[in-house]
């Protein structure tokens, strides 16, 4: 075996052991254990982060941040993995803001100079528009780990200028039109609840115990978990003009169909919480949409429209 080759497959084994001994390895490659001291010492000035233990149980381990082995992309393939990195970077805040400077910064370093210099002119020519905001999400990479590690935390929050601490479970984030979104179970509540991001004073582990809300995530957070009767079932005729307006919007139900000659409709079960802000979101439409079920959607535009009717009466 070659030593480039070696080396390579010894990066991938550190990076899946995590722990081990210059012995293991030298048996597992076959080479005495002075050629494995000195691959290892070439790994750690490649920026593989080892660290030694000396005494009876020693050996190395690598450190929390794993290496990737060398990967070969296209131009084509970095340019665009460069621009979607790139195109973050009119978010005010990002769960892995740091990791995705340094990976930028990564990619244009070891580029070629005429494909740096072709990225330079995309630059002005190429974006991802997204609305700038001034506000802030510190707490982005926290909630993200615990809705993957299915943890309780103890939020300080304000929603309509009310402050409150509270205990939630994440079941993720999401962004739309530049801020960030938790949909989350709140335990004072006892519902599913979405929070907004920006609005999280601060945030700490709980020692409540977690609900396994494993089979929870963000393309079903709208009907799991919720108890069938605050499930009302949702259909809507949509114009062409209309069925292209609900294309804008990122919901993963009611579900948006669209047919051959432009019009379409919406479908599918909401929970009866998020009534209102259907019925302003139809009002919106106007003669774009015919909502035919159901009647407690028609009720509540009915009453908003009346509310309305009556301030400027």
């Amino acid at each position: 075996m070659s030593k480039s080759k070696r080396l390579m497959e010894l990066m991938m084994a550190v990076n899946h052991k995590r722990k081990f001994t210059v012995k293991e390895l030298s048996q597992e490659f076959g080479v005495s254990q002075r050629t494995i001291l000195r691959d290892l010492q070439e790994l750690s000035e490649l920026g593989v982060p080892l660290y030694s233990e000396v005494g009876p149980h020693g050996g190395y381990r690598v450190l929390k941040e794993r290496i990737l082995p060398p990967i070969a992309f296209s131009e084509e393939e970095a340019v665009a993995i460069f621009f979607s990195i790139h195109a973050l970077r009119h978010y005010s805040s990002l769960p892995f803001e740091a990791d995705a400077s340094s990976a930028l910064r990564k990619f244009y370093h070891y580029m070629a100079h005429d494909t740096r210099d072709r990225i330079d002119q995309m630059k002005s020519r190429v974006d991802f528009v997204t609305p700038t905001r001034q506000a802030h999400s510190p707490y982005l990479s926290i909630l993200l780990d615990a809705a993957i590690q299915q943890k309780v935390l103890l939020i300080d929050y304000e929603a309509l200028e009310k402050r409150s601490s509270r205990e939630i479970q994440p079941i993720g984030i999401y962004t739309r039109n530049g801020l960030w979104y938790c949909p989350a179970y709140c335990f004072q509540s006892d519902e599913f609840r979405v929070f907004r991001c920006d609005r999280m004073f601060a945030v700490t582990h709980s020692t409540v115990e977690p609900l396994d809300l494993r089979h929870v995530h963000l393309e079903n957070r709208q009907t799991k978990g919720v108890p069938e009767q605050e499930v009302v079932a949702l259909y809507a005729e949509l114009t062409k003009e209309g069925a292209q307006m609900c294309e804008a919007e990122p919901w993963p139900v009611p579900k948006l169909h669209i047919r051959k000659d432009g019009t379409g409709w919406l479908e599918g079960n909401i929970s009866k919480s998020d009534m209102l802000f259907f019925a302003k979101f139809f009002i919106g439409l106007g003669h774009e949409v015919t909502i035919e079920s159901p009647p407690e959607l028609l009720d509540c535009i009915k009453r908003n429209l009346s509310e309305l009717l009556a301030k400027y009466d």
